[in-house]
């Protein structure tokens, strides 16, 4: 492989990557708990856009219970959003050669 061949799949991979960047943060998931008592919504970068909570947990002495709940909610946001920028990650980067399950630095 010539040199000038290497510097534009480089450049190729640098755009392809801002790209995919670009689209994690336009990712968005869902989490939840305790039956869909709990709800959290997700972005790409995992922060939070919104929290639902069920009126009937809002006893007092439910507080722990609540607390566990949320916490539980955004755990399982935030493995959907791990899964699904791993699927974008892969579809965009398919083409280039990568490694399989090559973690890359977002």
């Amino acid at each position: 492989m010539d040199f000038l061949k290497m510097m534009k799949q480089a450049k190729e991979m640098q755009e392809q990557m801002g790209s995919l960047q670009g689209q994690i943060e336009d990712i968005e998931a869902e989490g939840s708990s305790g039956a869909g008592l709990v709800s959290v919504r997700l972005n790409g970068k995992g922060e939070l856009k919104s929290l639902t909570i069920d009126p009937s947990l809002m006893k007092e002495g439910e507080g722990e219970i609540l607390e566990d709940l949320i916490i539980a909610a955004h755990t399982d946001g935030r493995v959907k959003i791990d899964q699904a920028i791993q699927e974008k990650t892969q579809e965009m980067m398919g083409g280039l050669g990568l490694p399989a399950g090559m973690k890359l630095p977002f």
